[in-house]
């Protein structure tokens, strides 16, 4: 089933800010960092080099579909077959970092009859329909599933939601969809398609709210010369699961800028696809997260870049806390023959603010042409900075609120590059709402000064072509 309810709450304009190698080289780096009882962290390296020709390797890329859907390591080719995506045992390698007993049976065959209410408060010359399941918008992206869990949604949901940004229009607005849930008993279905049309600029923010087993397709098509910030923002009540994936097609010198931010839940997994309709595209994917105790927070990335002249740039943070607090970050970038001059980066730092979490970061990036502007990722994972503790506890700071500077400052730079007013303060309140549950109590206030934290720096790999 689809989203049941819509309830429409139309709300007027605010000013917003929108602000090599050989051809074929895999590079996968594998990073696992744990942190035990006495605060040491026990890690494990991978470094590794294998060719596209190396069945072994795109053999593990897959979940156990037919050979011939394969298009490189990094990805495997979709299929709307279910019979395809058959059910994940977790050894495979999309699988092997998620809990799949807490999915709820999303990734089996548990009901998905359920349905969210969704409000929307849509800005001034911006369409939102619900359509049938039959409707061309669905599909128009060119999203293929690429696991059972979006094949199974694509199945069972009943229409779709489609949010339109017509030709040449300017909204300054943020249009936003908050998605509802009553409880985890029964999973849903669900699919949104957002189309910003030739020459547009606008903000469109998903929000996700309360208890579900939910399971989503989201569809974005960013036309010819367009701007689209596309939020997305998982803020669950405890218990929730939330399998999402997310398909961007970029066209010819259009940009997207994609964010997910991921606070709530028990089981969060988001899976972004960015690809380009014509040279001159630009991405940008921005990701925020925050697991506590027992949290699963898992974002999955690939950039394909198909097109020439195309960008790319990928930044997530996250902080971890409590025992058994897991966050996975997946970047994987692919540079095809044709792709050339084309110029990107990708990094993932992580804060690790008490002992017993666990930060999984696994940074890919395949070339099949020397002909490119640059290309490289960074990975870090570290505890608090001692020389920033230090130098704010010698001004008269405690511990508690030195701390807490040192957090803001790490996720600050992030948050104001998101460039969605209507959402900064919420984003600060979050974080303060996460920080009082370890650090201590403290002021509901954003504050007054931030400790810039460029990045983690007790364990780091950094690898790159240029």
């Amino acid at each position: 089933m689809a989203y049941a309810v819509l309830t429409r709450r139309r709300r007027s304009p605010r000013p917003s800010r929108l602000t090599l190698l050989g051809a074929a080289v895999l590079r996968p780096s594998t990073t696992t960092h744990t942190v035990g009882p006495s605060g040491h962290h026990k890690n494990k390296d991978i470094d590794s080099e294998v060719t596209v020709t190396d069945e072994t390797a795109v053999s593990s890329a897959i979940e156990t579909a037919p050979r011939g859907k394969v298009s490189s390591h990094l990805h495997p080719e979709g299929s709307f077959d279910l019979a395809d995506h058959p059910v994940p045992t977790g050894r495979e390698e999309i699988w092997r970092f998620t809990p799949l007993k807490r999915l709820k049976g999303l990734h089996d065959d548990a009901s998905l009859a359920g349905s969210l209410e969704v409000e929307v408060s849509a800005a001034d010359g911006v369409s939102v329909d619900q359509v049938g399941a039959d409707h061309a918008a669905r599909g128009s992206s060119g999203l293929v599933p690429r696991d059972r869990v979006s094949a199974r949604a694509w199945d069972a949901a009943d229409g779709a939601i489609v949010v339109t940004v017509p030709t040449e229009q300017v909204v300054e607005a943020a249009t936003t969809l908050t998605f509802k849930g009553a409880g985890v008993e029964d999973g849903t279905a669900g699919h949104v398609v957002i189309r910003a049309e030739k020459f547009s600029r606008a903000t469109v923010a998903l929000v996700f709210e309360g208890s579900a087993t939910a399971a989503d397709n989201v569809e974005i098509v960013v036309e010819d010369g367009a701007e689209l910030t596309v939020v997305s923002l998982q803020d669950w009540a405890d218990d929730a699961v939330h399998h999402s994936t997310q398909f961007a097609r970029v066209g010819r010198d259009a940009r997207l800028r994609h964010v997910s931010v991921s606070f709530g839940g028990d089981v969060v997994r988001h899976d972004t696809t960015a690809e380009y309709a014509g040279p001159g595209g630009e991405v940008e994917m921005l990701g925020l997260y925050f697991a506590d105790e027992g949290q699963h927070i898992e974002h999955r990335l690939f950039v394909d870049h198909n097109e020439p002249r195309t960008r790319s740039n990928v930044s997530y943070k996250g902080a971890l806390q409590g025992q058994g607090a897991h966050s996975v970050w997946i970047g994987n970038v692919l540079i095809r023959k044709e792709a050339t001059g084309i110029e990107t980066y990708e990094e993932n730092r992580n804060l690790v603010l008490t002992d017993g979490c666990q930060a999984d970061s696994v940074p890919n990036l395949e070339i099949e042409t020397g002909e490119i502007e640059g290309a490289g990722h960074a990975s870090a994972t570290g505890r608090f900075d001692d020389n920033q503790l230090f130098y704010l506890r010698s001004r008269g700071i405690d511990e508690v609120e030195a701390r807490r500077l040192v957090v803001h400052g790490f996720f600050n730079e992030l948050v104001r590059r998101i460039g969605v007013p209507e959402l900064e303060s919420r984003l600060s309140s979050a974080v303060e709402a996460e920080l009082a549950k370890e650090v201590g109590a403290v002021s509901t206030s954003a504050p007054t000064t931030a400790v810039p934290a460029e990045a983690p720096r007790p364990v780091e790999h950094d690898g790159g072509a240029s």
